[in-house]
């Protein structure tokens, strides 16, 4: 099966378990995580992903609402972009 990819970011204050609350939601929709960069700079916790949505069944919207519910519990900022619109948007 082809790859459809995505963009995650995730942005918030520091605290135990982010990567792996986000990883273990991802995996429940059957999302595959392919390239992750994470860092904290002063406390602030971020992180990109580059996941591959191809087996996921959730329609996208119903997707990005639960990400977003996710984030908001904890304090944090997630997001998911499509590539395709990631990139239009980032193009100089």
């Amino acid at each position: 099966m082809k790859s459809i990819k995505a963009i995650v970011t995730v942005v918030g204050k520091d605290q135990v378990g982010i990567i792996a609350g986000v990883c273990n939601l991802l995996a429940g929709e059957k999302i595959n995580v392919l390239d992750i960069s994470q860092t904290i700079m002063e406390g602030y916790f971020t992180m990109m992903m580059v996941v591959d949505v191809a087996e996921c069944t959730t329609p996208f919207s119903a997707l990005t609402a639960l990400l977003r519910a996710f984030g908001e519990e904890r304090g944090l900022v997630i997001r998911i972009q499509r590539e395709d619109i990631f990139d239009a948007m980032h193009k100089i």
